[in-house]
């Protein structure tokens, strides 16, 4: 019986996967500079996470692809998360005719709620000011909030927000509200990764850690989550680990004492986005889970998979978000406002298992399972 829900549950995602990139009006995506000046492009972030890294990486390729900056191999990354020397590298050593990533022009808030409003106000003041960038890269929920207002006119490309529409960065899936917003949105994304863990294991019991705050549902698309445990029958349960104002120790501790008290409580996890969800942190969160046989999904990147998360929706393949950004920014420099341009977008759907946490955790997964899984993992990486 599982094994028809689960295939049925493959057939649907895969019905969505076929959304197509069309731009509102048909606008060039030709590389051109700005009446003879490289464009100059700024960025914010409200702190590092794993999946802003790999957005930025994946940005930048889709951009060499389309001939905007010269084509360069990427350096591996001392970590998965930060940013910082990533921009500074690329602010020195990317070439182009087209486009430049300004050195001096990178915003972070470190995850502090103190520091957010001063590093949006500094941002705004120098777009209002000094009007020297043409395009800001806004990576994440507090990013994409901060920017999403008419305290500025700056185009703007929200990217790596896990609900921009509940996190009031857009308006809606069609049209983001703001002449110089634009965030890319797949509005049923959090639905179909809970209702396949659902086929798949038929739980009655979801657990699920987050901070019960605006930014904190926000952040884990909780709602979305909440909402679909309602429509299948499944009691939803929540866990409140608090991490705003903390150290990211701290959340990190407070998310994985979450799951150790969900474990013995639940018949299933989603592990959501949050900034106690790190690499390193994974092995404390598995422990009680694994102990309890516990099956667990993972909402953010399969790296998590990687490093002993049983399930999630596969990303090895990024180009397809590069190419959707680099398609975007290639248009509003062509002309393009940002609110004219299509927000929606679906990845094509790939699983990504782990067979070690399989093993562990007692479940021997279907031939469907396996032959629709993109990324096949057969241990169980450690983060440094």
């Amino acid at each position: 019986m599982k094994k028809l829900l689960c295939s049925a549950a493959l057939l649907s995602l895969g019905a969505l996967c076929l959304t197509t990139v069309v731009a509102a009006a048909d606008f060039s995506t030709t590389p051109k500079t700005n009446e003879g000046q490289r464009w100059r492009i700024g960025y914010i972030q409200g702190g590092d996470y794993s999946s802003y890294q790999r957005s930025v990486i994946a940005i930048v390729e889709g951009l060499m692809d389309m001939g905007w900056i010269e084509p360069k191999k990427i350096p591996a990354q001392d970590n998965d998360k930060e940013t910082d020397k990533l921009w500074g590298w690329m602010a020195r050593e990317l070439k182009s005719n087209y486009i430049e990533f300004v050195g001096n022009a990178y915003y972070d808030s470190d995850w502090k709620k103190e520091k957010r409003p001063q590093t949006k106000a500094a941002l705004i003041k120098r777009l209002n000011e000094r009007k020297d960038l043409d395009l800001i890269l806004a990576l994440g929920t507090w990013a994409g909030q901060d920017m999403a207002n008419n305290e500025h006119h700056t185009a703007t490309m929200v990217a790596s927000t896990t609900d921009p529409l509940a996190a009031k960065i857009i308006k809606s899936v069609e049209d983001s509200g703001y002449d110089h917003i634009h965030a890319k949105i797949d509005p049923t994304r959090h639905e179909r990764q809970v209702g396949l863990f659902y086929d798949i294991f038929g739980f009655q019991k979801l657990g699920v850690a987050f901070e019960d705050t605006e930014d904190g549902r926000a952040f884990g698309a909780i709602n979305s989550i909440e909402e679909a445990c309602n429509e299948m029958g499944v009691k939803f349960v929540p866990c409140y680990a608090n991490s705003n104002d903390l150290s990211q120790e701290q959340a990190e501790a407070n998310v994985a004492k979450c799951y150790s008290t969900l474990a013995p409580k639940v018949d299933a996890v989603f592990i959501a986005r949050h900034p106690g969800v790190s690499l390193k942190n994974l092995p404390k969160i598995h422990a009680s889970l694994n102990k309890h046989k516990v099956p667990s999904f993972a909402q953010g990147l399969s790296d998590e998979v990687k490093h002993g998360t049983l399930l999630s929706i596969s990303l090895a393949d990024f180009s397809y978000i590069g190419q959707f950004y680099a398609q975007t920014i290639s248009k509003i420099f062509n002309g393009a406002k940002p609110r004219q341009l299509t927000q929606e977008f679906q990845n094509p759907p790939k699983i990504a298992i782990n067979i070690k946490t399989a093993e562990i955790i007692g479940y021997d997964p279907p031939i469907d399972i396996l032959g629709a899984a993109d990324e096949i993992f057969r241990d169980i990486a450690v983060a440094e």
